[in-house]
C-alpha cells in the first residue's frame, strides 16, 4: 500500500512556477525599445528631408509588415492557438504578446506617416489628382484598420498580459480578449486586402 501511495504522487517539475505565483515575463520588452528607436529615428529623417525614396521604402515595408502580421495572427496563429491546451496557450501568449505590444504602433505609426508625406510630396492629396477619389479611399481604409489597431487590438493585448501577470490569472478572462485580439486581427487582415487594391491602383496610375 505504501508503494502504491507514493507510486500515484504527482512529479511536479522543478522549473514549474509555484501555484499562485506570477509568470515571469515583461508585458513591454525592454530589449525591443533599441530597435523600434532604430525605426523611428530614419522615420523622422526621412520625413525631415522629403525625399521620395526612403519614404517610399519605409511606407512599404511598414505596410507589409502590419499587413503580414495581421494575416497570420488571424488566419495562421488563431486557428492553431484554439486548438492548444491551456498551459500551451499561455505558454505562446507570454512569448508573443509582449513583441505585439512594440511591433504593432511602431508599423501603423511608420506606415501612416511615411505615407502621408509620401502623397504630399508626389501631389496625392491635391484634389486635382486624376486619382484623388482612390487616395481618399486609402485614407478611410487606412483610419478605420488604426483606430481598429490601436483601439481594440493593442488595449485586447495588454489586458490580456496585465491578467496573466497576476498570481491566479482568471482563465475566462483571457480567453475572451485572447479571441477579441485574433478576431480583430483577422477582420483587419481581411481589410488588408482593400489597400493593396487600392496601392496597386495608384502605382499603375
Amino acid at each position: 500500500m505504501a508503494q502504491m501511495a507514493v507510486a500515484t504522487e504527482p512529479v511536479l517539475d522543478p522549473e514549474a512556477p509555484a501555484p499562485g505565483a506570477p509568470l515571469d515575463f515583461e508585458i513591454v520588452p525592454r530589449r525591443g525599445l533599441p530597435i523600434v528607436a532604430a525605426i523611428v529615428v530614419p522615420l523622422i529623417v526621412a520625413i525631415a528631408v522629403n525625399d521620395k525614396w526612403p519614404l517610399m521604402f519605409l511606407h512599404v515595408v511598414a505596410g507589409a509588415t502590419w499587413t503580414i502580421v495581421d494575416l497570420f495572427l488571424g488566419f495562421v496563429i488563431g486557428p492553431i492557438l484554439g486548438k492548444m491546451s491551456i498551459p500551451a496557450r499561455v505558454e505562446l501568449t507570454t512569448r508573443l504578446m509582449p513583441k505585439m505590444v512594440l511591433i504593432m504602433p511602431t508599423a501603423v505609426a511608420v506606415t501612416l506617416a511615411a505615407g502621408w508625406q509620401l502623397a504630399t510630396n508626389l501631389g496625392y492629396n491635391l484634389t486635382s489628382y486624376s486619382l484623388h477619389g482612390w487616395v481618399v479611399a486609402s485614407f478611410i481604409v487606412v483610419g478605420v484598420m488604426s483606430v481598429i489597431a490601436l483601439g481594440l487590438l493593442e488595449p485586447a493585448n495588454i489586458a490580456v498580459l496585465t491578467e496573466l501577470k497576476k498570481p491566479r490569472p482568471n482563465p475566462e478572462v483571457v480567453e475572451r480578449l485572447m479571441k477579441r485580439f485574433i478576431y480583430t486581427a483577422g477582420a483587419t487582415g481581411l481589410m488588408q486586402v482593400a489597400t493593396l487594391v487600392i496601392m496597386t491602383r495608384l502605382a499603375t496610375g
